[in-house]
């Protein structure tokens, strides 16, 4: 089976090792930036990812990257895009045309390719390009992958969600639970409509729980309190968790800002306030953090990396770069 990987991000090559794993398949990776492309035929990583990394040392690596759309789709049964979909200001709207160039590619070229579509997608986008292309081919299937372990949460995923209920829908599932390591996964197969909310409402929500404690810690320090010890508290409570309740600067990085923006685009004539306030509170924490620095009038003020979170060589909508455009 020919899989072609369409974008050499960490979800990209994260999802391209998890099929190479297996010897019944021939992974290519296509990309447009040669530097990846050499990387990969190298056998280094192009990204940090100690999994990944440590694939690339102890594997001879049988992925195979080109720029080539044409050997890439050659005899290709499925392809997997993973191209980047920014946020887009002026739109108010994810930059989908790196999406719909790919599909441009596959239609003139192997229209009888599956297509799955990782890369994170307004909700209703799916129906509406596969009308568009006038593809039934056309399955979206979200990633919930953690730069710096992506690899990893390739292999055991937390759940599978898979935006079709066809015949398609389970092929595509069935390729996933075959290849990755967890057993016993959740899988859940729903309309693509639904399949979008589940990714941009779960993103969300997890930049709620940021900013939650960063107000807890924001209020904390205003009355001289101990933060550490309340979220310690609030935590304790298993209804609560202890997961995401690190106080920082704000949220950052290339997936929490975007879709939490997209999603309250989504809501563009659905009356709500938590959605609308969870974007706003990531910027009140930015000026709240950036007021305590002028506090203390610093004469000269050091910087400790531009990357967006540990485990990353990221600093794309890094926090601290805004905070340092505020100071």
């Amino acid at each position: 089976m020919k899989i072609v990987i369409v974008g050499i991000g960490y979800v990209g090559l994260a999802n391209a090792i998890l099929f190479s794993k297996n010897n019944e398949n021939e992974v290519v990776l296509l990309d447009i930036d040669e530097n990846k492309i050499q990387s990969i035929n190298n056998h280094k990583s192009p990204i940090k990812d100690k999994l990944i990394e440590k694939f690339f040392v102890q594997n001879i690596s049988k992925l195979h990257a080109t720029s080539n759309i044409k050997e890439a789709y050659f005899n290709a049964d499925f392809a997997v895009i993973a191209t980047p979909t920014d946020y887009d200001e002026q739109l108010n709207f994810f930059d989908t045309r790196s999406i719909e160039n790919v599909l441009k590619d596959i239609k003139n070229i192997n229209s009888k390719i599956n297509v799955i579509i990782k890369s994170t997608v307004p909700i209703g986008y799916t129906k509406t390009i596969k009308q568009k292309f006038n593809m039934s081919n056309i399955v979206f299937s979200p990633e919930f992958l953690r730069e710096g372990s992506a690899l990893y949460d390739s292999l055991y995923p937390s759940r599978i969600i898979i935006g079709d209920k066809s015949v398609l829908g389970k092929t595509i599932g069935d390729l996933f639970l075959k290849n990755i390591e967890k057993k016993n996964v959740d899988i859940f197969y729903m309309d693509s409509d639904e399949a979008e909310s589940v990714k941009l409402f779960s993103n969300t929500y997890l930049a709620m729980r940021v900013g939650f404690f960063n107000e807890v810690d924001s209020y904390a320090r205003k009355h001289n309190l101990n933060s550490a010890d309340i979220i310690k508290g609030i935590s304790a409570d298993d209804r609560i968790g202890k997961y995401y309740n690190n106080p920082s600067f704000g949220y950052g990085g290339y997936c929490l800002p975007k879709d939490t923006k997209q999603l309250l685009a989504n809501f563009y004539n659905i009356p709500n306030s938590l959605i609308k306030a969870i974007v706003e509170t990531n910027e009140i924490r930015k000026k709240f953090i950036t007021q305590l620095i002028l506090e203390k009038k610093p004469n000269i003020l050091g910087i400790y990396r531009l990357i967006m979170k540990q485990n990353s060589d990221n600093f794309r909508n890094s926090v601290i770069i805004d905070i340092i455009k505020y100071l």
